[in-house]
């Protein structure tokens, strides 16, 4: 079983940047994908950005391509999200999940979300 535990949410102004950090323990996410996901309140979960366990594949949703960055640091099992000129649409609970499979499609293993606010 894997545990995972997002931080570094808030709330900030239109154009400020965060950074969000998922902590993993129990079994290791070293040969894992990871990849982040957002919620909007009344919205469906929809993809951010996902990253290979060698950390070189690398995809992001249209949405925020260029604006954030996910990188991974497999000795800490530690995976982030870097968000840069935030948007008011970028306003949801992001989560962090892992896929054992690596194949980008069964994201097996979810954190209990962090929430972003931006205003305008």
């Amino acid at each position: 079983q894997v545990q995972m535990v997002e931080s570094g949410g808030g709330l900030v102004q239109a154009g400020e940047s965060l950074r969000l950090s998922c902590e993993t323990s129990g079994r290791t996410v070293r040969t894992y994908a990871m990849g982040w996901f957002r919620q909007a309140p009344g919205k469906e979960r929809e993809f951010v950005a996902s990253i290979s366990w060698t950390g070189l594949s690398i995809a992001y949703a249209d949405s925020v391509k260029g604006r954030f960055a996910i990188s991974r640091d497999n000795a800490k099992n530690t995976v982030y999200l870097v968000m840069n000129k935030l948007k008011p649409e970028d306003t949801a609970t992001y989560y962090c999940a892992a896929d054992p499979d690596s194949d980008y499609a069964g994201w097996e293993f979810w954190g209990q979300g962090t929430q972003v606010s931006v205003s305008s």
